[in-house]
């Protein structure tokens, strides 16, 4: 599927056939696509290669075969680094160093005068609703916070190109819903974001794109739009309540697109294969019928699902 992908000439991360091994595995099978300004998801169950795919767009490592390019340069290059803003998933902190002097240190070693990374520090903590906290001690910090000030020294010297390895882990639902319109924000202003995480339900209405990697390969690119229609030829869940369940349930049981029918309380749940012929009988049968259809619901068409039938696909 990723052939299905299209080509952006803005793109600002290129995978071009990259494969890594660790030693005799696999981590990463020949993986090419392209990142264009905006929020991309990357997901993809334990094992499937994210870490991997974040260590070598940040230039931790580099590719056994292929090529890795952020903005142009290799993601292996000084220059390339200076570019990119790097939150990892684990903490690796001095503990008795305040949060705002340890963003000042990572802007400093940035290249910055102590002026300039004052300056960048405050803006950056400010942005993830720091500035109140950034005094105390980092091991004093909830999980929360530490995920914030991963963030803001991310953030803190105005990339172009972010990586953000599960920024969600820890973080409270009113702080996770704070960052999420930080991430769309940042997308907007037209920067390039690359975010791994599990919560698929919270993140997928602001993704530009998502990538799903399944062992080690990228099985899909595209919105969870296009993803969905490309599965056509996979099962899809329905709900659709009718003044009349019974009599709708014993006219789709027969039909060849249909599965399987269940009726529960106001509702019934057809499960269907090629959607598409399915909708257009449908509709012509709510257009006959004596009884009124009143509502259909796709209940697979989210990440969640999406991901869970890429990932049982051969």
């Amino acid at each position: 599927m990723n052939d299905l992908a299209p080509r952006d000439d803005s793109a600002q991360v290129v995978f071009d056939r990259v494969t890594r091994f660790y030693g005799p595995v696999i981590g990463l099978n020949e993986v090419s696509f392209t990142l264009p300004p905006g929020v991309t998801v990357l997901f993809g169950a334990n094992g499937a290669g994210k870490s991997t795919v974040m260590r070598l767009a940040s230039g931790q490592i580099r590719p056994s075969l292929g090529r890795v390019q952020l903005l142009g340069r290799d993601a292996w290059s000084t220059e390339a680094k200076r570019h990119l803003g790097y939150c990892p998933d684990v903490d690796r902190f001095y503990e008795e160093m305040p949060g705002r002097d340890f963003v000042r240190l990572m802007v400093r070693l940035q290249g910055y005068s102590p002026r300039q990374a004052r300056h960048l520090a405050e803006e950056a903590l400010a942005r993830v609703d720091m500035v109140h906290r950034a005094h105390r001690p980092l091991r004093t910090y909830s999980q929360g916070m530490r995920q914030r000030i991963k963030l803001a020294q991310a953030l803190a010297h105005r990339p172009q190109v972010l990586l953000l390895d599960e920024p969600l882990a820890g973080v409270d639902p009113g702080g996770r819903h704070t960052l999420l319109e930080l991430f769309a924000q940042l997308g907007d202003e037209g920067r390039c974001v690359l975010l791994s995480t599990h919560m698929l339900r919270e993140v997928e209405s602001l993704a530009r794109q998502v990538l799903v990697l399944v062992q080690g390969r990228l099985v899909a690119q595209g919105t969870l739009e296009q993803i969905r229609q490309w599965l056509d030829d996979q099962p899809l869940l329905l709900a659709l309540e009718a003044d009349q369940q019974r009599p709708l349930a014993r006219e789709l049981i027969g039909w060849e697109e249909v599965l399987s029918v269940q009726v529960e309380g106001p509702r019934v749940l057809v499960r269907v294969q090629q959607a598409g012929s399915f909708y257009q009988k449908l509709n012509h049968l709510a257009a006959q019928a004596p009884w009124q259809l009143r509502r259909l619901e796709p209940l697979d068409v989210g990440a969640d699902a999406v991901f869970r039938y890429l990932n049982q696909r051969p």
